[in-house]
């Protein structure tokens, strides 16, 4: 069950749609792959990993007491 959107709340909504005929990535496993007179110079090279994942939801603190999360949010961060 949800509240009533507010009228703010359509005014500051905005819905955008775009056909998207190509798209491009460019992907790569491992180390990074410098020139080897790159290694000669004092200059940090690496990966910064970055991932995305579900953690189990958090409450806000202001929910009626006792009320858990539906079935719906709790089966979504199971995977």
């Amino acid at each position: 069950m949800l509240r009533p959107v507010t009228a703010q709340e359509l005014k500051a909504t905005t819905v955008l749609g775009m056909a998207i005929d190509e798209a491009s990535a460019k992907i790569r496993s491992g180390p990074p792959e410098d020139e080897p007179g790159d290694y000669d110079l004092p200059i940090w090279a690496g990966v910064i990993p970055v991932e995305t994942r579900v953690r189990p939801p958090v409450d806000d603190p202001r929910n009626h007491p006792g009320l858990k999360p539906p079935g719906h949010v709790t089966g979504f961060c199971l995977g």
